[in-house]
């Protein structure tokens, strides 16, 4: 008997805070933690954009500025994964100086690098990989004497030109604070739920014994 009215005390205190009512306190935090996401997403965003500009600029302190914002960024926050972002005008500038540079070579078949790229940049919208390979595979018709010992290593790698940061599954920024709640509510919920049914157990199983 006193298993019984201990059951059905702790019953009774359970079904004060109504299942409904955590399940509204949840929706709300969940929806918060939802915002907060979004925005994190947008604030990646404004952040990439920003490296893409300082590429059109040129100014290199600002592109290497502007990346590190968008690392920081990104590797604190959910919901902050950008993909691949490409230095494009960069890449061209950087390129364009090193052909520039070999444009000095004494070579008697010209200036090969200048017609790797007369070669190669009508067939792609942007440097790249490809680009990069189409250029090597043109420098690679000449032997080494015909190149005058210039290198086809001399345009710049492709990926130092190329970053992409992770998001981190869970972060403790607001998303990720809001999200502990929200996920805490959920539990709250599922062991109210089941403690609800263990003691209407309890209570039946000892109605049937009396």
């Amino acid at each position: 008997m006193a298993d019984k009215r201990e059951a059905q005390k702790n019953l009774k205190r359970l079904q004060y805070l109504k299942t409904w009512q955590l399940v509204l306190v949840f929706l709300l935090f969940a929806f918060i933690a939802a915002t907060f996401m979004r925005l994190n997403n947008v604030g990646m965003a404004q952040r990439r954009e920003a490296v893409i500009q300082a590429d059109k600029a040129g100014d290199k302190e600002a592109i290497k500025a502007r990346v590190f914002e968008l690392q920081r960024f990104v590797t604190s926050h959910m919901n902050a994964n950008m993909g691949v972002v490409y230095l494009e005008n960069q890449y061209r500038r950087d390129s364009q100086a090193a052909i520039d540079a070999a444009s000095g070579v004494s070579n008697p078949n010209g200036n090969i690098y200048k017609k790797a790229q007369d070669e190669c940049a009508p067939k792609f919208s942007h440097y790249s990989q490809a680009y990069l390979q189409c250029t090597v595979d043109f420098l690679n018709k000449y032997s080494p004497a015909e190149q005058k010992a210039v290198s086809p290593d001399l345009l710049p790698k492709v990926d130092l030109y190329r970053y992409s940061f992770v998001s981190p599954l869970w972060a403790p920024d607001f998303a990720g604070m809001f999200v502990l709640i929200a996920v805490f509510i959920l539990f709250v919920i599922i062991a109210r739920i089941t403690g609800v049914i263990i003691l209407k157990s309890i209570i039946k199983a000892r109605n049937n014994h009396s």
